[in-house]
């Protein structure tokens, strides 16, 4: 999970912090593991001054290297299925690729009218869709930048975007507070105000949709946002499965356990809760960055005398 300027590495069972990896970043945006694990992608950067890619060995808990790029925070950051490029997007409307060992550019794209929050590579890497505040997912080729086409129709700004785990097949969402299942391959030519790649189309949420995660089965799909629940559905049929409870506000990250059986989630209060996917119970909750008794007051007191 992210800190400010800092990965806090936590332990599944919530038992205590494992490692801090602390860079240069004052934001840390995205973050990916490897498909090996053996690394884990951090991206984010200071505001109106860089944005920053960083590579950590989880073994060690040494950063191996580090890129900037941009001059701004990036956004939706994702590996290739190789994990040798990083796609992201810019608050300067531009899609950028570069190559994971060396850092270097080998795409800028600016198909988009407007901020990219959302990066995803198609299962064999060939192709990016991105999400963005001009409310289209659209798809590059991966190898040339490429404009293919917009996938979806045109309705809200769009925050965030996840890749089916086993098929060329996205959930996009934002503003208009619902979740749409796409094909990332249109089976006939595109019409104008075209639709035909929509899957389905979820519930409406009670807020704004800023994450979404797949089960690592690709059976369900969670989504959060500034709601305080987190419902999680069943993809074949878009009926909801289980809610997850507990938050007292907005939820802005999810993630499966590998296993499929529990789902973390952070959000605005600045805890971190485990639910069951069974059946939504809250198993645990912990703040990722523990205050002793002594400076919990001394913040207090300093809230205080600010305010």
């Amino acid at each position: 999970m992210s800190g400010y300027r800092e990965v806090l590495l936590h332990r599944t069972d919530a038992s205590g912090i494992e490692a801090r990896l602390v860079g240069i970043s004052d934001r840390i945006q995205s973050l990916q593991f490897s498909n090996d694990g053996q690394t884990l992608m951090a991206a984010g950067g200071t505001p109106a001054r860089f944005g920053e890619i960083q590579f950590w060995d989880v073994a060690t808990r040494t950063l191996k290297r580090s890129f900037t790029s941009c001059q701004d925070t990036i956004f939706g950051a994702s590996l290739s299925p190789d994990a040798s490029k990083v796609a992201f997007g810019c608050p300067d409307h531009m899609v950028r690729v570069i190559e994971a060992a060396g850092g270097i550019e080998l795409l800028k794209m600016g198909h988009h009218e407007g901020w990219v929050l959302g990066t995803v590579f198609g299962i064999d890497g060939k192709r990016i869709l991105s999400v963005g505040r001009d409310r289209a997912a659209k798809l590059v080729d991966a190898s040339t930048g490429s404009f293919i086409e917009n996938v979806n129709l045109l309705r809200g700004k769009l925050s965030t975007v996840a890749r089916h785990p086993s098929r060329d097949a996205v959930v996009i969402g934002g503003e208009d507070r619902v979740g749409y299942y796409y094909k990332m391959d249109r089976g006939r030519k595109m019409l104008i105000a075209d639709d035909s790649t929509l899957i389905r189309q979820f519930e409406v949420q009670d807020g704004e949709i800023f994450a979404l995660a797949f089960s690592p089965d690709g059976e369900k799909i969670a989504m959060a946002g500034a709601a305080n629940e987190i419902p999680i559905y069943d993809l074949s049929t878009g009926d909801r499965f289980v809610t997850c409870k507990g938050a007292r506000s907005g939820i802005y990250a999810i993630a499966f356990h590998p296993n499929g059986q529990e789902l973390a989630a952070g959000g605005f209060d600045g805890l971190v809760r485990i639910y069951a996917t069974q059946s939504g119970k809250l198993i645990r909750e912990f703040s990722p960055v523990p205050l002793e008794k002594d400076q919990l007051t001394s913040n207090q007191e300093s809230g205080k005398r600010f305010w």
